[in-house]
């Protein structure tokens, strides 16, 4: 089989999306003010991906290192079912979501960015990653983006995924279908 056969028959089986956030759903930079963390850039497009995988009964959590109002004011505009921010171990909250979720860890997905996620990516049952990541991260995950970190990547993931389980033609047909 090959990896992107592999990479597909994983997906088929994601019910769940576990995403990093800095390097993941944005370009990584991270924009301090003189009162701490001031801004952070998100792609419309990767939140419209995201929209659909939810749309589609999939569960969507996020897992950073980092602690950000401004995380918490994304996921809710975007509807994620859990939030979990200053994980010191990626693959425990992974774990632990999968749990709360009665889901086991391989029916997740992780999409990750660098070496802190690579744990939680091992455990995952698909393990992604964003075009501009290490070389080490890239290596391990099962599918890797063309497009950079907060600049579509996470979209073109969903689209993927809903592709693999075969949805990707009904989501686009609520768009397209005339309601004349």
């Amino acid at each position: 089989m090959s990896s992107d056969e592999d990479a597909a028959r994983r997906a088929a089986a994601v019910r769940l999306v576990a995403l990093d956030v800095d390097g993941t759903l944005t370009d990584g930079r991270l924009f301090i003010g003189p009162t701490g963390e001031a801004m952070k850039a998100f792609s419309v497009r990767d939140g419209f991906g995201l929209t659909l995988l939810r749309e589609a009964g999939i569960r969507l959590t996020l897992i950073t290192a980092r602690r950000s109002a401004i995380v918490e004011v994304r996921a809710a505009e975007l509807r994620f079912d859990e939030v979990r921010q200053g994980v010191e171990d990626k693959a425990v909250a992974l774990r632990e979501s999968c749990e709360r979720f009665g889901l086991e860890p391989q029916h997740a997905a992780y999409v990750g960015d660098d070496w802190p996620d690579l744990r939680a990516m091992a455990l995952a049952g698909l393990a992604a990653s964003v075009a501009d990541a290490p070389a080490a991260v890239r290596e391990r995950a099962h599918w890797v983006s063309r497009a950079p970190a907060g600049g579509g990547a996470v979209r073109e993931f969903a689209e993927f995924v809903l592709q693999s389980q075969q949805r990707l033609g009904s989501a686009l047909s609520r768009y397209t279908d005339s309601r004349a």
